[in-house]
């Protein structure tokens, strides 16, 4: 009961934030997300609802990232551990640990019903935060965006979640 008060507290803190910054003219371009040892930024306009941790159902066959399905609001939704689909290393991560995990779903315009499992929420973040930016190398895969650098010298890896729901490696969850 209390991580679902917890939530419902960052989803209004969030929804305020972003209020807050339309009406003050500072735009929050991306979602920061921790997954594994990575920092990721999400485009808000590919991000979708933010749900709690929810144990999903194993689906026999599949690779190594893609953990089940889950029932979420009512959808099912494919739920894929970010950070073992990213490093290509499978990372277990306890019980415990995934407590403090979020499900961050893709938009309903990418027309993917998945979920992404995360380590932490951030908050949002804008150009303004960053202190310089890179292009992806020339070998990147096409999913992974510029990466960026806060004032910290924290390297942030912008992950353009459209073109992730269109690779066939990540439509393709068979082992």
């Amino acid at each position: 009961m209390a991580n679902r008060d917890a939530l419902r507290a960052f989803q209004s803190r969030l929804a305020s934030r972003l209020q807050a910054a339309r009406t003050s003219g500072v735009s929050a371009s991306w979602l920061a997300v921790e997954a594994g040892e990575a920092k990721y930024l999400f485009p808000l306009g590919h991000a979708g609802e933010i749900f709690p941790w929810t144990p999903p159902e194993p689906v026999p066959y599949a690779q190594p990232w893609f953990l089940g399905v889950a029932n979420l609001r009512g959808g099912l939704y494919g739920i894929v551990q970010l950070s073992t689909f990213a490093s290509g290393d499978a990372a277990a991560g306890s019980e415990a640990a995934r407590a403090q995990s979020r499900l961050v779903a893709l938009n309903e315009m990418l027309e993917v019903n998945c979920a992404l499992l995360i380590d932490r929420l951030v908050g949002l973040r804008g150009v303004e935060a960053f202190t310089a930016s890179q292009p992806p190398d020339g070998d990147a895969p096409a999913w992974l965006g510029h990466s960026y650098t806060d004032a910290s010298g924290e390297t942030w890896q912008e992950i353009n979640l459209q073109a992730l729901s269109q690779q066939p490696q990540f439509l393709s969850i068979g082992a």
